[in-house]
């Protein structure tokens, strides 16, 4: 088998565990404290960075890091000084692009934005607002802290601070019809600056929400109700110029969020903190890393042996093959053909089913030209059973 090319260019994510507190919805591994000691935990994320930087190579001719990610949790409860020492361990750890792309996730509370000036003066130059609905009642039933007024005051203080902002917004909620959705997209499309992230509603195992929709306790829009929403939040947005980059993400022309792009295009990127994941390249062989998720034993293993990595497994052609599949069609651009033969080491047509691949395409769920495999829209809206499809067994 071709050994895989080498890829100069990294992403990093850091994530930090911690919420004000846990929403109802939510199945990150995020955890709510009393307190913190920031020193000890900047103290543990700059370790864990010098130990990827250690093993997958450090340095100017290493690689160089095209954007950095603080995910959460909430990373705008970091301090700003805790930020400032992450980034200055990324800049010593490997060669650091002048233009890279440092987005921070942040909620819109008071407290929060007042740190934004001084996260900008860190280097902070994009920041992801988790707004989630513009409707006070719906904030409240979704366990936010925050009301719309508020948030539109974080949104304007964020665009004075910040490069690029975005901010998310949740649909399919309980009580919202696709005509309140439509008002409240249309709303958002206004006061958008380039970039929307928006999230049909989900029900995950192990959340508040899942036991009350167990229960009964909880009625969201129908099959039907969620599909008319998807379908206006696509025409919607293109009609504003949001181009639907990727299955839940819109941007205009140049403000895709690039660390994301660096995932769904089979990139490179080390994954610190509790529970994150990484893909990197040891030794030339591609590698899933995950860290461990609790926090506390997180802690400890960094400060007992230098990582909190819990898994390092070189991934084999077809994982490969599949995981180049599942991101790449999340997004309108598709699956490089070329990218696709870089990552894998066999062509698309000797790695999966012809006849399969031939019968999505027929069917209206794969489109295949000018050098790419992309999904239609209505292959987007059926993904998982594409993937399993094309990768049967």
């Amino acid at each position: 088998m071709p050994a895989l090319q080498p890829n100069t260019d990294l992403a990093v994510y850091v994530h930090w565990p911690f919420c004000a507190a846990k929403c109802p919805y939510c199945d990150f591994n995020s955890h709510v404290r009393d307190t913190i000691d920031q020193g000890r935990w900047a103290r543990a994320l700059v370790c864990e960075l010098e130990h990827f930087a250690e093993l997958i190579g450090s340095g100017t001719a290493a690689r160089t890091v095209k954007s950095v990610f603080f995910g959460g949790g909430t990373p705008s409860l970091m301090d700003p000084a805790t930020v400032a020492k992450i980034m200055a361990a990324i800049k010593e750890c490997w060669q650091f692009d002048p233009a890279a792309e440092v987005t921070l996730e942040a909620n819109p509370t008071s407290s929060e934005a007042a740190r934004f000036g001084e996260m900008a003066a860190i280097g902070i130059n994009r920041l992801s607002l988790g707004v989630q609905a513009l409707d006070d009642v719906d904030l409240k039933a979704l366990g936010r802290w925050h009301t719309v007024d508020e948030a539109m005051d974080a949104f304007v203080a964020a665009q004075g601070q910040f490069p690029r902002t975005s901010f998310d917004l949740i649909y399919g909620r309980e009580g919202q019809s696709p005509d309140d959705w439509r008002q409240e997209l249309n709303r958002a499309l206004d006061l958008a600056v380039g970039h929307l992230s928006l999230y049909q509603l989900t029900i995950e195992p192990g959340t508040a929400f899942y036991r009350e929709f167990q229960n009964g306790h909880l009625h969201l829009p129908g099959e039907d109700g969620g599909a008319r929403m998807l379908e206006d939040t696509w025409q919607l947005c293109a009609d504003k110029g949001y181009d639907a980059y990727e299955l839940s993400n819109f941007a205009k022309p140049g403000q895709e969020c690039r660390h994301n792009l660096a995932y769904w295009g089979y990139g490179e990127y080390v994954g610190v903190g509790p529970g994150a994941h990484g893909r990197v390249r040891v030794q030339g062989a591609l590698t899933a890393t995950a860290q461990r998720r609790s926090p506390d034993g997180w802690l400890g293993d960094v400060e007992s042996q230098g990582h909190g990595t819990e898994l390092a497994d070189v991934l084999a052609a077809r994982d490969r093959a599949t995981e180049c599949l599942i991101m790449g069609l999340r997004t309108s651009e598709g699956v490089s053909e070329t990218r696709f033969e870089a990552a894998v080491g066999r062509p698309i047509d000797q790695q999966l089913s012809n006849a399969k691949l031939s019968a999505l395409v027929d069917d209206g769920l794969l489109i295949r030209e000018q050098g790419a495999l992309r999904a239609t829209r209505r292959g987007w809206a059926v993904l998982d059973t594409v993937i399993s499809e094309l990768m049967p067994g």
